[in-house]
């Protein structure tokens, strides 16, 4: 077994997720330790947390803002947003961005209230 791993971004087929569509990378049972996902966010996604993951959403495309524990941020290409377990957040607009999770993620780790 390698010691490293190659995501192929555009082999990877789109997942349906609350904000739109999700390209999932290193996702594998024996991968607890981070995940990149390549997201494009097509409408304001619903408002949520995770109890366990750290998240990093760095913006590739598009304007709009983060909500980030009822404060909007607005945001532009090249802006990272580092989230910490428990802040409840979603971006609000149409934007490409990379969010990588820490640990791996989890769908059972996503809270809405």
């Amino acid at each position: 077994m390698e010691n490293y791993m190659i995501a192929r971004f555009d082999e990877i087929e789109a997942v349906e997720c609350p904000c739109g569509f999700s390209r999932r990378g290193f996702v594998s049972p024996d991968n607890p330790k981070a995940t990149m996902h390549m997201v494009d966010v097509q409408q304001d996604a619903l408002v949520h947390y995770h109890k366990k993951l750290t998240e990093i959403y760095f913006i590739l495309e598009g304007n709009g803002e983060m909500e980030l524990d009822g404060q909007r941020v607005p945001i532009k290409p090249l802006t990272a947003i580092f989230i910490k377990p428990g802040c409840r957040h979603r971006a609000v607009g149409k934007m490409k961005i990379v969010n990588v999770s820490i640990p791996a993620f989890d769908p059972e780790d996503e809270w809405f209230d």
